[in-house]
């Protein structure tokens, strides 16, 4: 899986969807060439690592003006896949309502409602 590698972030928001626990993470020194502004990771219960990623990335300057300033990724064992670009993913609460969307879609969780925690 090409997860993010990220050096230090900071938990945001907590959230249980199902079986998952979710973290939203902000603040992101990542590891890698890519630019985070935020992180979904969920971990299933049982589970030491997270299996999920939603990142919100940073576009080139170029990209921005024409799609929006972040792209959107979703990330898991079989699939990394751009979903596509925004302004609003920049926003710490749209990000979250979004990736959580899609991650219950994706995991069959369609009638799951994610839970605060944090």
């Amino acid at each position: 899986m090409d997860r993010p590698k990220i050096k230090t972030a900071i938990p945001k928001q907590r959230y249980r969807l199902g079986s998952y626990q979710a973290v939203v993470l902000g603040e992101i020194e990542g590891g890698d060439e890519r630019r985070y502004q935020h992180i979904l990771a969920l971990v299933r219960e049982g589970e030491a690592q997270p299996g999920f990623y939603v990142t919100a990335e940073k576009n080139p300057r170029k990209v921005a003006q024409e799609q929006g300033a972040f792209k959107l990724r979703v990330i898991t064992e079989g699939m990394n896949e751009e979903i596509g670009s925004s302004d609003n993913w920049g926003d710490l609460e749209a990000f979250a309502q979004e990736s959580l969307t899609l991650a219950a879609e994706a995991l069959g969780l369609g009638g799951e409602t994610p839970q605060r925690l944090m």
